[in-house]
């Protein structure tokens, strides 16, 4: 073996190993091996995934006040709950990332295939408006009158070996994507909550 090929293998070696640490922080951002295991509704439709993640956030607001916002999900101008989006249904096309997203010809879009209202909206994607077969869930769950849980189902069935390689190069990005989102709902919710309580007060 030369020396450039020691190079090269060493080279690969650390990269695999910064790929596998950076998924293992990344893959379940926030969640218990309890919450990870847990079974979620939308996890039928994808019953054995070559990849699956959970994100979660806890949210200091009500669940009544923290539903309208995720229902607006795919729509980047909303800060404000909107009447005329809050009837989300199935059949519905939800779009996740704008035109020319980075790497991506088209818009990101996933159709609603399930709404328990007040509990979850559960999203699927196939070609071509989704890279891959996937099923991407959000579930609100009370704690107390005033507190919530909210995680991110990510299940996703791939066929072909450019979809891992695609699906490991999009992962640190949509993990990011995810989180941010999360953590503008929480944002919102607990303004609206926030507000609407003082509302009360005076």
């Amino acid at each position: 073996m030369t020396t450039g090929t020691i190079r090269v293998a060493v080279r690969i070696a650390a990269a695999a190993a910064l790929l596998y640490a950076t998924r293992r922080y990344y893959r379940n951002w926030g969640t218990t091996k309890e919450e990870c295991q847990r079974w979620l509704p939308g996890d039928e439709l994808i019953r054995q995934p070559s990849v699956r993640s959970t994100e979660g956030v806890w949210i200091d607001a009500s669940d009544s006040d923290v539903w309208p916002w995720l229902v607006q999900i795919g729509h980047r101008d909303a800060d404000r709950i909107d009447p005329a989006r809050q009837g989300l249904q199935p059949g519905d096309v939800v779009h996740l990332a704008p035109t020319r997203w980075p790497g991506l010809r088209n818009r990101l879009s996933m159709s609603v295939v399930q709404v328990i209202a007040g509990e979850a909206v559960v999203l699927r994607g196939n070609r071509p408006g989704f890279p891959w077969e996937a099923v991407w869930s959000v579930h609100v769950q009370p704690h107390w009158q005033d507190r919530c849980r909210v995680l991110v189902r990510t299940r996703a069935q791939l066929r072909h070996p450019g979809d891992v390689i695609l699906a490991e190069l999009a992962g640190p990005l949509t993990a990011l994507v995810v989180r941010r989102t999360l953590l503008a709902v929480k944002r919102r919710a607990q303004g609206s909550a926030l507000r609407a309580e003082s509302h009360r007060a005076g």
